[in-house]
């Protein structure tokens, strides 16, 4: 595989690593430390607290011994970071399922602070070979290790600064466990719990209103002259030929339906105040 191959294979976070390793002016040291990585010389790497300590094989027979560190944040300032995460549930989603999110570093630096090393100089590293130079090729060997260490667990890269995958996981849990009590107790004092005896409703009930109104409240409904009985106007009924003096038929039958109308609309107003039965 090439470069190129690589780069587009790796996570961002690992290449952002090795970004900074291939920083370094002597490329040629670089491409002695990438050989080493591929060919296995890198023996072991373990944790140690925030440290890396590593064996690699040289060119002699007993290994070199590698250190590297960052340095690891307080536990105040972790403190804040993990309070940050758990305020977005995508970071929390995202760390939690084992992948890291892509604007993590905006978590960082809102707290002043930065994920990763600035320059190589961040980057405490020391070899027990006679190379003087740093990185010597055996800890850039370990540098590129680190980087698929990263591929395959993000939570290497916040080991280094201080915190382990299980103390992330457990914090953010207890961050996200707590807001939602909280949330649960806010939502209760907004809307206090009401008892089912306090407010009896009856359904027959419903519609009926057994006491008298407030004097204030009582409205005199005003006589309205026009009736539908006026807009429909006069009925069409055929004129009685042995009554032709009298009224006309239509007339008759609509001083009857009158007189109904204004008997209904009184009772209706009566029920309507309760007055009567």
């Amino acid at each position: 595989m090439n470069n190129e191959t690589l780069q587009a294979s790796r996570e961002w976070w690992s290449q952002r690593w090795l970004d900074l390793l291939d920083s370094y002016r002597f490329k040629k040291r670089l491409e002695r430390a990438r050989n080493y990585s591929r060919q296995g010389n890198v023996l072991s790497i373990k944790f140690k607290a925030a440290k890396v300590l590593a064996r690699v094989q040289g060119s002699e027979a007993e290994p070199y011994k590698v250190s590297l560190s960052l340095d690891a944040f307080s536990e105040e300032e972790w403190g804040y970071v993990v309070e940050t995460m758990s305020q977005k549930a995508i970071f929390a989603a995202k760390l939690l399922a084992g992948e890291m999110p892509q604007n993590i570093e905006e978590v960082f630096i809102s707290n002043g602070l930065s994920l990763f090393p600035f320059t190589l100089t961040d980057v405490h590293s020391k070899c027990s070979c006679p190379d003087k130079a740093v990185p010597c090729k055996h800890i850039g060997a370990v540098y590129y290790q680190l980087g698929d260490r990263f591929s395959e667990d993000p939570f290497v890269l916040f080991q280094l600064r201080g915190r382990t995958r299980e103390q992330i996981i457990s914090d953010l849990r207890q961050l996200r466990g707590t807001k939602n009590v909280e949330t649960i107790q806010e939502i209760s004092e907004i809307q206090p719990e009401v008892s089912e005896n306090q407010y009896p409703v009856k359904i027959a009930d419903f519609w009926q209103y057994n006491e008298p109104l407030e004097s204030s409240l009582v409205v005199i409904s005003p006589a309205v002259s026009d009736t539908v009985l006026d807009v429909l106007g006069t009925i069409p009924l055929a004129k009685d030929e042995e009554n032709t003096t009298n009224s006309p038929a239509g007339d008759l039958v609509m001083k009857y339906l009158q007189a109904i109308y204004q008997d209904v609309s009184q009772k209706a107003f009566l029920a309507a105040m309760n007055v009567g039965g």
